[in-house]
């Protein structure tokens, strides 16, 4: 028999609001986070917005020592895990530290610290690398310091599987609990905003605006919809028991529900425009939670902006969801934070729990021309008040990782 498995706090930083309370009231809003980038020069490129934290000061959660060694990726994360904690009101002491684990899903945050130090190593030699910065360069490094700065004991674990990465973390975490192995546990994932990322996007063309006679525009399932909007940020929720969280009191935003994953092998770099993978995702995400289609009353999609992904994951939920599909709310938040690649699916989940608790559905903002390859009811431009309770999450990406999540209302 399954483990019930609730949420009981949620630390986020995007660039849209930092803290639960502010994330969701700009969600409510349909407020954007993207702007001109200041973290680096971006003259260089025809695009210069991005989903930038451009305020972040990791002082504020982390206080003013020992923050010289660390790069972006681990000052988000920590700040974000301290959020989480306080947000459980939890407190970790000795005697329950080996029961807490940590479960974050990053794929590009070391880029940067591996760029810097290697040129120091390539310029100077590697005599005149600072020693100190070199954990920076190893992707399991903010999820370590995590556990450092937060004085957790239990299992730390970093997944590497790109645009799924903090979902698929999440189902680690899960999984987990289900054979109780911990009893509560920090998952979800970061991605920074920085020169190296931002240049790779731009390279493949896989950015809004940047192709030729093309323009910018951040707009999920809307024809003039070009490519991704690069965003940034840090979120961990604390997914927990749910006999440990009622004996504790919690305060609980949801019960996780289900997984389903499924990784499609079609082309590197390219949707399956069959979405096979997805489809059994999503499947597979309706049996792990025991329920039928006509039981999802809103879909947070994957939905990034780009005409392959949007009209691939149209697809997907028609064949899933048959005649409900027109019926279900869905919503694509990356038309406010961007693409945040390894973060964004935590970024849904914690919206998600927003509207669980909220009541309201997020809009698909910038929304103006229909595309009839992508007729779903994606909730143009104003938020709707409803009181749902059942919620899919969806995540995939152009090299074959399908991953969905389902929640639900306690």
């Amino acid at each position: 028999m399954k483990r019930r498995v609730v949420i009981t706090g949620i630390g986020i930083l995007a660039s849209n609001g930092k803290g639960r309370e502010e994330f969701w009231g700009a969600l409510r809003e349909g407020k954007v986070g993207y702007k001109p980038v200041t973290l680096f020069d971006a003259s260089q490129f025809k695009v210069d917005q991005a989903g930038e934290i451009s305020d972040f000061d990791p002082k504020i959660y982390m206080g003013p020592k020992g923050l010289r060694t660390l790069d972006r990726s681990t000052t988000l994360l920590v700040s974000a895990a301290k959020l989480a904690i306080a947000d459980t009101n939890f407190t970790i002491t000795e005697a329950n530290t080996d029961d807490i684990g940590v479960s974050v899903g990053t794929t590009l945050g070391s880029i940067k610290s591996i760029a810097e130090f290697d040129e120091v190593t390539l310029k100077e030699g590697p005599r005149y690398t600072n020693p100190a910065l070199f954990p920076n360069t190893v992707i399991n490094s903010p999820a370590s310091q995590v556990s450092i700065w937060c004085n957790i004991k239990g299992f730390n674990t970093t997944i590497s599987t790109g645009f799924t990465a903090s979902l698929d973390a999440m189902n680690y975490a899960y999984d987990f609990l289900q054979y109780e192995r911990a009893k509560l546990i920090f998952t979800g994932g970061v991605e920074e905003l920085c020169l190296q990322t931002f240049f790779g996007f731009y390279a493949l063309k896989f950015m809004s605006g940047s192709k030729e006679g093309e323009s910018f525009v951040n707009c999920p399932f809307d024809r003039r919809r070009n490519g991704v909007t690069l965003g940034e940020g840090a979120c961990l929720v604390a997914m927990e028991d749910y006999e440990h969280a009622q004996e504790r009191g919690a305060r609980m935003w949801g019960e996780v529900l289900g997984f389903g994953t499924s990784f499609d092998p079609y082309r590197i770099n390219k949707y399956n425009p069959r979405a096979l993978g997805l489809i059994r995702s999503m499947r597979f995400a309706l049996e792990d939670a025991g329920l039928a289609p006509e039981d999802i009353d809103c879909i947070f999609a994957n939905a990034n902006s780009t005409p392959a992904a949007d009209r691939m994951e149209t697809y997907a939920i028609k064949e899933v969801f048959g005649e409900f599909a027109a019926r279900i709310p869905v919503t694509a938040i990356k038309s406010m934070t961007g693409e945040c690649y390894s973060v964004s699916a935590s970024f849904a989940v914690a919206a998600a729990l927003g509207t669980l608790n909220e009541n309201f559905i997020p809009p698909t903002v910038n929304y103006s021309e229909k595309d009839p390859d992508c007729d779903l009811d994606c909730v143009p431009n104003e938020a709707r008040p409803v009181k749902v309770k059942n919620i899919m999450v969806v995540a995939c990406g152009p090299n074959g990782s399908n991953t969905c999540m389902i929640l639900g209302r306690i």
